[in-house]
């Protein structure tokens, strides 16, 4: 009898946490990153699965933040260095020396139909837009991509990457160097 009650309690709780998920998945608007040391949102309709760092393989003669091949659950996927991409005169180190346990790959979501993951330094968690308080400006000359600068209730700036025009852009699908 105790068994059948310990059960029945297990039951509820999962409810109660997967309704709590549900709720909590439909306010979240964005995937909070950081990338050399710049915050991100990724809008979450146009982000895939977050893939722990693996084994890359390097391809010659790319842009330099295209840090190369990874196989990810049987597909091969490209690896973009998403700080290098957004700032290539940036002073950060190497690639490889980022690499930390922290270290992740967030695929595009398959409707926009590439095979590609953006390296990040560290995952912040989901965003909703209640933890934003204003808009702050766009840097002067941001990529098509960068949409609106988000100010959270720190004060820290967050910039929102349209993740569909940055998979369309010409520059982001010609990798060789």
């Amino acid at each position: 009898m105790a068994y059948r009650q310990s059960l029945r309690d297990l039951q509820e709780r999962l409810a109660q946490r997967l309704t709590a998920a549900k709720s909590e998945a439909a306010t979240a608007s964005w995937l909070a990153v950081e990338a050399r040391g710049q915050r991100y949102l990724f809008p979450l309709v146009q982000s895939g699965e977050i893939f722990p760092w693996t084994s890359v393989q390097v391809v010659p003669f790319t842009k330099p933040w295209y840090a190369g091949v990874a196989s990810l659950r049987g597909g091969l996927y490209g690896v973009i260095d998403l700080g290098q991409l957004i700032d290539p005169s940036s002073e950060w180190p190497h690639s490889a020396e980022r690499i930390t346990s922290e270290s992740r790959l967030i695929s595009l979501h398959a409707a926009l139909g590439v095979n590609a993951v953006l390296w990040i330094d560290r995952l912040q968690g989901l965003r909703n837009p209640a933890m934003f308080h204003e808009l702050g400006d766009t840097p002067a000359g941001a990529p098509a991509y960068f949409t609106r600068r988000l100010i959270d209730h720190q004060g820290l700036p967050w910039q929102e990457l349209d993740l569909q025009i940055l998979a369309a852009k010409p520059e982001f699908l010609a990798i060789a160097a």
